[in-house]
């Protein structure tokens, strides 16, 4: 059984930077995985996605240079540096894996991962 689970959300005052994990057991394929978000009222979006070999990395324009993703393929485990926090940046993050070839890309698609984790929330003050 696949399991994601996500920490290291919280609460932040702008401009104010956080670390997410997101831990990844059990034996699955993994062609791709990212970094979803979702505000209340609005539509899941696509954060950053990081190929299996971390060759390729996409970013969502409002958060790029402010975030970075990576992997520690070892410890299982993916990371979502977030720096120069925004109050806009406010959501419930998602953890997400896919089997996909196609998954990594500009505006990644929500459809393209099976694996989800729990969530973490970040809040960011003004």
């Amino acid at each position: 059984q696949v399991q994601l689970v996500e920490s290291g959300g919280g609460s932040v005052q702008a401009g104010g930077s956080l670390r997410l994990s997101c831990v990844v057991s059990g034996f699955v394929s993994r062609y791709c995985m990212g970094w979803f978000r979702q505000a209340p009222g609005k539509e899941r979006e696509g954060v950053a996605t990081i190929s299996s070999g971390g060759r390729s990395t996409y970013y969502a324009d409002s958060v790029k240079d402010r975030f970075t993703i990576s992997q520690d393929n070892a410890k299982n485990t993916l990371f979502l540096q977030m720096n120069s926090l925004k109050p806009e940046d406010t959501a419930m993050y998602y953890c997400a894996l896919s089997v996909k070839w196609w998954a990594c890309r500009p505006q990644a698609m929500d459809v393209d991962f099976g694996y989800w984790g729990q969530g973490t929330q970040v809040t960011v003050s003004s």
